[in-house]
């Protein structure tokens, strides 16, 4: 479930920090939440598909890793992400 350029490049404009960020934490984070979702509604109609659900547990691992980072390294950014993201955390 790659994503497309044209969405990559939507999403890192939408949360990247200056003019030319496309690594930060933030932009992998937004990326993330987009693939996870995306995956999260294809099992809703493929319960047996085993191998996308274990991509899933990875890529919600790497975000909660991220998340970690950015909370323990500076809180207010990590607010204003889950916030812009609605997660729960």
């Amino acid at each position: 479930m790659a994503l497309l350029a044209e969405t990559r490049k939507k999403i890192a404009t939408d949360h990247r920090r200056h003019a030319k960020d496309s690594g930060s934490v933030e932009v992998q984070v937004a990326m993330l939440t987009h693939e996870i979702n995306a995956v999260s509604e294809h099992l809703q109609g493929h319960d047996k598909d085993h191998h996308s659900r274990r991509g899933l547990l990875g890529k919600v691992g790497m975000r909660n890793r991220l998340l970690k980072y950015l909370a323990r390294t500076d809180p207010e950014r990590y607010q204003k992400l889950i916030a812009k993201l609605g997660l729960r955390k």
